[in-house]
């Protein structure tokens, strides 16, 4: 039997580039304040407010906000795809007897709907959070592995006093993640059931 297994969702589980891009470009449309898509998409993984701060003088953030997850639903599910690995992923650790749990910087409404679409069936997600702040749900859902590509979901991983499996198919390369404290780097998640396979035998 394998351990519950936390994942992220954008850039670990999805590849939400071209969804989040179409609704950079909506925003831009609606409010008239340029953001360069290809900047914001190059970033992904801290929270929202972090990004729109940094196209939107302070006044106006809230309003973008919400304005940009207003048009998410339209714009930012069709287009994005599960990433490779993904879905063989979520089947290993079901076929082993494992659960599977989301946490993510995404608001959670949102991120479900990306699972939805995508079929990608979970037992727990938990949105709206980030770095240390997602350690609470991994404790919570009794999480004891987590996967993510950005450094700060090995900081996660490290708050909540459990292995980081870091991949690099996110904005931080693998010598970035490694730093963060991952306890071991994969380049996808097609890496996933070999790298599971080295954490069992370390450390259980």
């Amino acid at each position: 039997m394998v351990p519950s297994v936390g994942f992220d969702l954008d850039m670990t589980l999805i590849d939400s580039r071209p969804g989040i891009a179409a609704t950079y470009r909506a925003l831009t449309e609606h409010t008239g304040v340029h953001v360069d898509t290809a900047v914001a998409v190059s970033r992904l993984g801290p929270p929202l407010r972090h990004e729109i701060r940094q196209w939107f003088p302070p006044e106006q953030v809230e309003d973008a906000v919400e304005r940009y997850r207003a048009l998410y639903p339209r714009y930012a599910i069709t287009p994005s795809l599960p990433l490779p690995g993904a879905v063989a992923a979520l089947d290993l650790i079901r076929a082993r007897g494992g659960r599977v749990v989301v946490v993510t910087s995404k608001l959670g409404r949102l991120a479900q709907l990306h699972l939805d679409h995508l079929g990608l069936a979970v037992d727990a997600l938990a949105g709206d959070l980030f770095a240390e702040g997602k350690a609470d749900a991994l404790r919570r859902y009794g999480v004891q592995v987590y996967v993510g590509d950005h450094t700060a979901d090995m900081v996660a991983a490290r708050t909540a006093g459990i292995p980081g499996i870091g991949v690099a198919s996110g904005p931080c390369p693998a010598a970035d993640l490694r730093s963060a404290g991952a306890a071991l780097v994969i380049d996808d998640l097609t890496g996933f059931p070999a790298a599971l396979d080295d954490l069992l035998r370390l450390a259980w």
